[in-house]
């Protein structure tokens, strides 16, 4: 961004009292908010408009991911997770049916709410294996929302199936399916998927399937992948893309930034970036997301300190326990792959928040936790 366009510190004051009078922020707004010198002031800024959203209050739930096969048709340049062949060391995978009901068994017997399903887009696999594994799972355990497959796969399914996104959508419900993640998008920028995601359903595709799934009254997240070769013009339209389908339909739950990790991948010479950037991608994201409720640090792949800082930066939510989470680790991601329930709202006390556990759809669920100030339990 050249010179003429680096805001003074006078510039965040004056977009301070729009957000308080309640005026929507504009694209340049965003790119001065970017490149605002005074990250504390910014996080202050989007630390207050998350309180006066959700109060002190910060949720989590308890989850489980499955990532129930890595093998994909894609090659993505910036993707770690994604093999051609199931091999003998495990790096190219697939679960059983029964290995991911057994995954299902154990959310359900840990009291878990969630369980979180993505994989790569397996050539070989037919579309019904994808409502049969949702109607398992279902069948046996009840309990547990199913919150199954990105946009990426579900366009996929499509192509499988022969047939409209919206059916598809339709069999999944009918199969068990709650709601859909976010991921896939990475950024919405056509030079970006040009560059680096070519094979994967380009920006436009991955906002067409998230409407219909908003029309038909399934809900949604939203991500954004930051760090690699995007630009902040690419961001910033990213988040105004978001915020426009949010006002057509109101379908997106929360907004997560995922910081890219460049190990085992294409892009392994850009280097990481560090916490500072994860900090302002939450504040940015909470100002500029103004029709979106919640926002999302992702402890997974930011760290567990990172995360806690975006409590005081905008963040109202830190995901859940997670347990066995691959596509992060696979890229060299170095936090653990899962926590205990305690020391996540231990990790909330300590940002000065008040934690309170959810279910996928945000509602308030109990904890055998609250009213206690037990020691947190150290990482699974």
């Amino acid at each position: 961004m050249s010179a003429a366009a680096t805001p003074d510190r006078s510039v965040l004051r004056a977009l301070a009292r729009r957000v308080e009078a309640g005026e929507r922020l504009t694209r340049e707004d965003g790119l001065a908010l970017y490149a605002h010198p005074d990250l504390s002031a910014l996080g202050a800024l989007a630390n207050a408009a998350a309180e006066a959203r959700h109060g002190d209050r910060v949720t989590y739930n308890v989850n489980r991911h499955i990532n129930y096969s890595n093998i994909c048709r894609l090659s993505c340049m910036f993707c770690s997770f994604a093999k051609k062949l199931v091999d003998e060391k495990g790096i190219g995978y697939e679960f059983t049916m029964e290995q991911i009901l057994d995954r299902a068994r154990e959310a359900a017997e840990a009291g878990a709410d969630e369980v979180h399903i993505v994989g790569g887009l397996h050539p070989d696999y037919p579309y019904s294996y994808y409502p049969a594994m949702l109607r398992a799972i279902r069948d046996r355990y009840p309990s547990l929302h199913l919150k199954a497959f990105t946009a990426v796969e579900v366009d996929w399914f499509a192509e499988l199936a022969g047939k409209p996104v919206e059916w598809v959508l339709a069999d999944l419900r009918e199969a068990g399916l709650g709601s859909l993640p976010g991921g896939g998008a990475e950024v919405l920028s056509d030079r970006v998927h040009r560059k680096i995601f070519r094979d994967k359903m380009p920006p436009a595709r991955w906002l067409e399937v998230h409407g219909i799934a908003h029309r038909m009254g399934i809900r949604s997240n939203a991500t954004l992948l930051y760090g690699h070769i995007e630009r902040v013009e690419e961001k910033v339209d990213h988040l105004l893309a978001l915020r426009d389908l949010q006002d057509r339909h109101g379908g997106f739950m929360t907004y997560i930034p995922l910081r890219f990790h460049n190990e085992y991948n294409q892009l392994k010479n850009i280097p990481m970036v560090r916490g500072v950037h994860s900090l302002r991608e939450i504040a940015v994201g909470r100002l500029l997301l103004d029709n979106v409720p919640h926002v999302k640090a992702y402890w997974i792949m930011m760290g567990l300190d990172t995360a806690q800082l975006c409590l005081q930066y905008g963040a109202d939510d830190i995901d859940g326990t997670v347990v066995e989470e691959k596509i992060t680790h696979m890229a060299g991601g170095t936090t653990p792959e899962g926590l205990d329930e305690g020391f996540l709202r231990n990790l909330i006390r300590e940002a000065g928040k008040r934690p309170q556990r959810r279910d996928t759809l945000y509602n308030p669920v109990p904890s055998r936790f609250e009213g206690t100030e037990s020691p947190a339990a150290a990482p699974a």
